[in-house]
């Protein structure tokens, strides 16, 4: 388009050539071409002047240091602050987010789209937000979008009280016997242990043994005694559902999930656990990896949406929407949350991710921020070059006939 615009220009401008040589030639068709040189005339002024006007908007019209010119790269800054702006006020507070959404019956039109996500209009639209989804988290800041993130969990899990949590899930767990699995694996990985490392405890049993031992050769017999015993005690606990060991395991951990539900003692050191935790600087790194993680297979998920909605995952996903589709209150229990959820969000996090948007464009260079808008409204721009020749040179003819009626 940006061609044609100019192809266009430099056509008026030769037509404008050849029409002023014709008139001289041929003096008795001064009036049509009159006309024709009053059409090509205008339409140069005319384009040229908006070529003026839309290249000034992007760059210095030929390089000249003309005031009010490449008006969008010495504002990124202020239209950074402008956008920033606009998506607080339109979209990020928490009045509008609830006004959006009353109404609005979320969990029917998620349940649409995941019974049937390439169904004619909704897959180009889905396509299309997820293209734009994907541009949008690639052009953030990774590092200080990850540290949002990683921000925002490590207040949440803060938040939440950890020990009746475990409490409840290994009181769960003994009820269903979904522990045996985890015992017998542990008592296999001790039998394991003690015979990888059965050439040190006999010499360990050796070195304690007085010298009468040695000399008569007890040493040796207690030391097999001792591993036979062993092995002999590991193979009954796993072999015997109903060996005595078992059930003082089964106490113990009964006893523990109770102390983990109420015992403010055991409440406060599990706390000062998770605390020591969230601090040190293996989580810090291991949060950091699976933020990349889920940021990667995010952007892999929206560049090809159709492989990540394909096998038992999408059939998963098909038989959930169905049944937002069709239960009304569950339809309201997601309505609902999602209205708490996104209310909250844009409360806690509004703010900041507006300074984000911001701050992402700030970082832009000139450049790349003009040719971002250019490239995405270049187009639309170009036909106002088009429809500035066109118009202008019509508005020559009309011109020029009213001079010459007058």
């Amino acid at each position: 388009m940006h061609l044609f615009a100019t192809a266009l220009l430099l056509v008026m401008a030769a037509a404008f050539l050849a029409f002023r040589r014709l008139a001289a030639l041929y003096p008795e068709w001064s009036v049509p071409l009159g006309f024709a040189i009053a059409f090509a005339e205008a339409a140069m002024v005319g384009g040229l002047a908006d070529w003026f006007a839309v290249t000034a908007l992007f760059r210095r019209p030929l390089g000249l240091p003309i005031p009010h010119t490449a008006i969008i790269p010495v504002n990124k800054d202020r239209i950074a602050d402008s956008m920033a702006r606009f998506l607080r006020d339109n979209f990020l507070t928490p009045q509008v987010v609830a006004r959006r959404l009353h109404g609005f019956n979320l969990a029917a039109s998620a349940g649409a789209f995941l019974a049937d996500p390439r169904r004619g209009d909704q897959s180009r639209l889905s396509e299309g937000a997820a293209g734009l989804f994907a541009d949008v988290l690639e052009s953030l800041d990774p590092e200080q979008m990850g540290g949002m993130v990683k921000a925002g969990m490590r207040r949440q899990l803060e938040k939440v009280e950890l020990a009746p949590l475990l409490g409840q899930m290994l009181d769960n767990a003994i009820a269903d016997k979904r522990h045996l699995p985890v015992l017998e694996s542990l008592l296999r990985k001790i039998g394991e242990t003690v015979e990888a490392n059965e050439p040190m405890i006999r010499t360990m049993i050796h070195q304690r043994a007085n010298t009468i031992m040695r000399w008569t050769g007890l040493d040796e017999r207690l030391a097999n005694g001792v591993l036979d015993g062993t092995y002999r005690l590991l193979a009954e606990v796993i072999v015997q559902p109903e060996h005595p060991l078992r059930g003082k395991i089964d106490d113990a951990l009964t006893r523990l999930a109770d102390d983990l539900r109420g015992d403010p003692a055991m409440r406060i050191k599990v706390e000062r656990l998770k605390l020591e935790l969230l601090e040190n600087p293996a989580v810090a790194a291991w949060m950091d990896s699976m933020w990349e993680r889920a940021r990667e297979a995010l952007l892999r998920a929206m560049r090809n949406p159709d492989r990540a909605l394909a096998g038992s995952l999408g059939d998963s996903l098909g038989q959930l929407g169905q049944a937002l589709g069709e239960d009304a209150r569950l339809q309201a229990l997601v309505n609902r949350f999602a209205r708490r959820t996104l209310v909250g969000v844009s409360s806690r996090y509004g703010s900041e991710i507006v300074r984000l948007v911001s701050e992402t464009v700030k970082r832009w260079d000139a450049k790349t921020v003009s040719d971002r808008i250019e490239g995405a409204v270049g187009r639309d721009l170009q036909f106002i070059r088009i429809n500035g020749t066109v118009v202008g040179g019509l508005v020559g003819l009309a011109i020029h006939a009213v001079d010459r009626w007058l």
